[in-house]
């Protein structure tokens, strides 16, 4: 089942994407990162158990940015992935956004869903307001993908 996220689901969402955080495979996230952001959120349950997660935050005018997808590694080749992309493209088109981006080490997927890939300096916004930040930067290397809603 697909769903918003609850605030019972954050450490669930957190030890997710920090499993594959450890493995260089996205970025950690924080408790009160997640806290914070929690309406961004899309999660999957099956059986009272959080499996997939994926947040669609509105980064600037009609521009949001697709985050934090992570599926169980198990659970993983069997659409989860698609249908937590699909709830955060549906609702980014109801929010009015006319663009989402994703920044990301696996582009090859985010491409099955129409992404192209631009370069980090189309996205200063994202660049200016949480890159800066990061521990990675300047020497990131997600690829940065748009698609045009």
């Amino acid at each position: 089942m697909i769903r918003k996220a609850r605030i019972t689901d954050i450490r669930h969402i957190q030890a997710l994407i920090n499993n594959f955080a450890v493995q260089n495979l996205m970025l950690p996230r924080s408790l009160n990162e997640l806290y914070e952001s929690l309406r961004d959120f899309w999660v999957i349950e099956d059986k009272k158990r959080i499996s997939g997660c994926a947040a669609l935050h509105i980064s600037w005018g009609n521009l949001a940015e697709l985050r934090s997808l992570a599926v169980e590694k198990k659970r993983q080749g069997q659409g989860l992935g698609r249908n937590l992309v699909e709830a955060c493209l549906n609702e980014a088109k109801e929010l009015g956004a006319k663009e989402v981006f994703a920044l990301t080490y696996k582009p090859k997927f985010f491409q099955k869903f129409g992404f192209k890939r631009v370069e980090h300096k189309d996205l200063p916004h994202k660049v200016w307001a949480d890159c800066i930040n990061c521990p990675k930067f300047p020497n990131c290397q997600e690829v940065a993908l748009v698609k045009k809603i």
